[in-house]
């Protein structure tokens, strides 16, 4: 029976870690940390938000209902603590968090800036192809009209 990887693991992998892990080290955001790092705290945020958490202890009793899946979904072996995950938020620069979003942001503004211009490439070419559709009927209701003297 063939398994994929889960929806938020699947998500997750289109995150920069490689930029996010500078982010962290500029700010020092993984000094002294055994257990959360920013990574896994960003993880857990992203969690709550898409599946609509309400509050940290809500969020951290869906984590606990998922502890089998916690390492699958890239969270880590351990299960996060409520008073963990608020030290973190508590303590933590948001500048590494505030970075990487203006990053994600920046990315999806060229990817997007890349689509439009290709559809507007794909509609010019569309318009062509239509407008060469018209000439070619045109001709073949006057093939005499390529003819001329010289």
């Amino acid at each position: 029976m063939y398994q994929d990887k889960f929806v938020f693991s699947q998500l997750s992998s289109f995150l920069n870690r490689s930029k996010f892990n500078r982010l962290a080290a500029k700010y020092d955001g993984d000094k002294y940390v055994k257990h959360l790092t920013c990574w896994n705290q960003l993880l857990a945020l992203m969690f709550g938000q898409l599946s609509n958490r309400e509050s940290l202890r809500d969020l951290i009793v869906a984590l606990e209902a998922h502890l089998s899946k916690c390492f699958h979904l890239g969270l880590g072996r351990k299960p996060i603590a409520k008073t963990t995950l608020a030290t973190a938020n508590q303590n933590r620069d948001y500048r590494i968090f505030e970075e990487f979003a203006f990053h994600m942001m920046a990315q999806a503004k060229e990817k997007r800036a890349a689509e439009e211009s290709f559809i507007s490439l794909l509609m010019a070419f569309i318009i062509l192809k239509e407008d060469v559709q018209s000439l070619m009927s045109y001709l073949k209701m006057q093939p005499n009209t390529l003819l001329w003297k010289i």
